[in-house]
């Protein structure tokens, strides 16, 4: 059959076939997302400082999506510090009504600053996502508090056994006439201890502070005696904050040198939870005040010079720093320790490793808190040498990892790297892979170990683990020996007793001696 065997269409036929073509189009094209309706919101309460440790506190309200008026509500979820946070999900444009309520160990209501019961709050989402930041003044009965009431706030030294009980002894008979223990304070949030007294108006009080007895009375960090506490009560709700800094029945022979403490060093990022810092300094340091030093800063900071809040051990960095400056084996530097939170994994990991760790992934915000936040802090408050030729950065398993990975991400901030037992099988080796796509070379120096019997099963530390990231890194220019430094060491096991054993040997070739 022959092509001209075919009708061709009409004109109208066609100019429709068209007009209907373009008008499915232009609706295929042009449909939007549907609008969502309901707002992820993130609420963060900052509790007064007497809060209980172990409080259970909830957002409750008259809406389903706070429990409905016989419901439990939502129970927020500490943070550190003084924070408790949760996410709910609420309709937008809805004002919803809420209230903060304390359940356990006792029930109580959120007051205002008059101890009268505050109203109840107000929410209206209209965004996806939003955040909403409450406070509260303190926590009281459901019918108010008023009247003189004094709180006494504690903070003891990292030396105070983790069970331990503490008073105090003064010179009111609320306070035992200084006749021993009297009044025992709780345990409250951001690491302190509360409690409440009443006194008479304008009773003139000195007190200490005790774990029970005079043979256990707080004294100075040097263990010499402090003068006693003072404080005239008023009318109303007032808070008195005291800092123990040591006891007479404890020293820390564990601690060696100049050692300082930055107390719930908030990060920037509210995702990321406060956490201690404790910093040594090199002998001399006060003597000489014009000379600046180096900084290596340490992940897991309760693992290194104290015993008391170690884990399993610690690296005895105090002293073996102490040893090697003294002997002039290594450059007079100073130490930082930042402490871990029960987020460890996830900001000591630079990506997610699902499914058996779909939180991880957060290294790139704890790298922007030691950064942006703790650097400066440290800068500040004590004579470092600021720049990434003077900065190390040193950890072992997840804090090898991290100290790797943060290096290579920002060699402006960190220039000398101590890597010890990485994980390197994090994401079935991303970090060998980080390594395998670099540009150009960073001016890094790198020490990196491993152990020959570091542990068995999947997710061990291996030497074959450690060899390929050696080999990534020589393979981009790292000469071995010269600023990559690679040990295997025989026997050796993936703990604190094995880090603290080669701590020494990380030094030497991080902060060589200057002639």
């Amino acid at each position: 059959m022959s092509s001209s065997s075919f009708s061709r269409p009409s004109r109208p036929v066609l100019l429709l076939v068209l007009g209907l073509a373009a008008l499915w189009g232009c609706h295929s094209d042009s449909q939007v997302p549907a609008e969502q309706l309901f707002s992820d919101v993130q609420f963060d309460l900052t509790v007064p400082p007497e809060t209980p440790a172990d409080a259970a506190i909830y957002l409750t309200g008259p809406s389903a999506t706070f429990g409905g008026p016989a419901g439990p509500g939502l129970e927020m979820v500490y943070q550190g510090g003084r924070v408790f946070s949760l996410k709910a999900r609420l309709p937008k444009g809805t004002a919803v009504t809420y209230a903060v309520r304390m359940t356990a160990p006792v029930a109580r209501v959120a007051l205002d600053a008059g101890g009268a019961p505050e109203a109840d709050r107000t929410v209206t989402a209209q965004e996806n996502e939003e955040s909403v930041a409450l406070s509260v003044e303190r926590f009281g009965p459901a019918e108010g508090e008023t009247g003189a009431r004094t709180v006494f706030i504690v903070k003891t030294p990292d030396i105070t056994p983790r069970e331990a009980r503490v008073w105090l002894s003064g010179n009111q008979s609320e306070l035992g006439n200084w006749n021993g223990a009297e009044v025992e304070l709780s345990k409250a949030v951001d690491n302190a201890y509360a409690g409440a007294v009443t006194f008479p108006v304008a009773s003139a009080l000195e007190f200490k502070v005790t774990r029970g007895s005079w043979e256990t009375v707080e004294k100075s960090a040097t263990g010499a005696e402090v003068a006693n506490h003072t404080f005239t009560t008023g009318t109303g709700y007032e808070r008195v904050s005291v800092v123990v800094e040591g006891w007479a029945d404890l020293s820390d022979p564990t601690l060696t040198g100049d050692v300082r403490y930055l107390r719930a060093v908030t990060p920037t990022d509210t995702t990321l939870k406060p956490r201690d810092v404790i910093v040594w300094l090199p002998p001399g340091y006060e003597a000489d005040t014009q000379r600046r030093y180096p900084v290596l800063y340490m992940h897991d900071g309760q693992n290194l010079m104290d015993v008391v809040t170690a884990f399993a051990g610690e690296w005895n960095v105090d002293e073996t720093a102490q040893t090697l400056v003294e002997g002039g084996q290594v450059e007079p530097l100073i130490i930082v320790g930042v402490y871990n939170t029960s987020d460890r994994i996830a900001e000591y990991t630079p990506v997610p490793f699902p499914p058996e760790y779909p939180n991880a992934g957060r290294a790139d915000a704890y790298g922007q808190f030691l950064i942006n936040d703790l650097k400066p802090r440290i800068d500040a408050e004590f004579r470092t040498k600021t720049g990434p030729e003077s900065t190390g950065l040193a950890g072992s398993s997840l804090g090898g990892l991290v100290s790797l990975s943060l290096g290579l991400k920002h060699p402006e901030v960190f220039g000398r790297l101590g890597v010890v037992s990485p994980s390197v099988w994090w994401a079935d080796r991303d970090i060998v892979r980080t390594v395998e796509a670099l540009g150009a070379k960073p001016a890094l120096r790198i020490w990196e170990d491993i152990g020959t019997n570091e542990g068995s099963g999947s997710q061990a530390e291996t030497v074959a683990d450690a060899q390929a990231l050696r080999d990534a890194l020589v393979a981009k220019g790292w000469g071995l020996d010269s600023d990559l430094k690679y040990t295997v060491v025989q026997g050796g096991q993936h703990n604190e007793a094995a880090w603290s054993a080669r701590f020494g040997d990380v030094l030497r070739f991080l902060f060589p001696a200057v002639p």
